[in-house]
């Protein structure tokens, strides 16, 4: 598995960024890995289950082993039939991504203070399903930073954005708009107050690329992305005719984070 990501990795670098293999080796910055899992549910008692074993159990024990920055966050608009709770989590390896799970059944506290969640009947189940996205931090920003907001975290929206492509090689040029002709960097400039930019490793929309961007309100994040499409290097990368039709399908979900989220 080490052997088979170190190559991966290697082959990703060298189609985004056009370096030749030394250049690798030399300048590669390592990535985390970066965990999405969505809990799909239908009532507000289960909501209210879910949270508590986040907050009283789950994140704790994510703590107690290292991960400090972990993200719990819930659409702005819930769906009635099928409510969700998102939750991310950074990794700085796949190997202890992978274990994780395993690791915390070993945990005496988290067992006891996650009781109610973890032996809940199968005639009681606390969500209908869990689906999880397996990331990979892109090269031009290889952790997760926390954004810099004023806001109480209440009013503040946080932007998910899922880019689909066409096609493997599109997507892979997707990445390299990103991280090569600079798209990062022009977030930054314009103060989008990134969470992470990442590559989708395992899901159920690929090809694609995620990214969560930051603002103190819808408001302010209307006029953040309004500065965006009248930005010249914005307008230079689109008129890029090595850039065309990288994205075939977008999807926005607008989030608030929960007043326990790290982020």
């Amino acid at each position: 598995m080490k052997l088979y990501n170190l190559l991966r990795f290697i082959c990703i670098c060298l189609l985004i960024t056009g370096m030749t293999s030394s250049s690798v080796w030399a300048k590669a910055p390592a990535r985390n890995y970066y965990q999405l899992k969505i809990y799909h549910y239908k009532s507000l008692a289960q909501e209210t289950r879910i949270e508590q074993y986040l907050q009283q159990a789950y994140l704790p024990a994510l703590h107690r082993r290292g991960i400090k920055n972990v993200g719990v966050f819930k659409p702005v608009i819930q769906q009635d039939t099928d409510r969700l709770i998102y939750v991310f989590t950074p990794f700085s390896s796949l190997d202890k991504l992978a274990g994780i799970d395993q690791e915390i059944q070993g945990d005496d506290k988290y067992l006891t203070d996650g009781k109610d969640y973890i032996d809940a009947d199968f005639k009681d189940a606390l969500y209908n399903r869990i689906e999880t996205i397996i990331l990979q931090a892109f090269p031009g920003m290889p952790s997760t930073a926390i954004p810099n907001l004023t806001a109480a975290k209440a009013d503040r929206v946080y932007e998910l954005r899922s880019y689909e492509s066409a096609t493997e090689k599109y997507n892979i040029n997707k990445l390299r708009m990103f991280n090569v002709g600079d798209e990062i960097g022009l977030f930054k400039r314009l103060n989008f107050n990134a969470v992470f930019y990442s590559e989708v490793i395992s899901g159920s929309h690929m090809p694609n690329l995620m990214y969560m961007t930051t603002f103190n309100s819808k408001d302010d994040r209307d006029k953040h992305w309004d500065a965006f499409g009248k930005d010249a290097q914005w307008k230079t990368l689109t008129s890029n005719p090595e850039y065309k039709n990288n994205v075939s399908h977008a999807d926005i979900i607008f989030l608030h984070p929960t007043e326990y989220s790290d982020f």
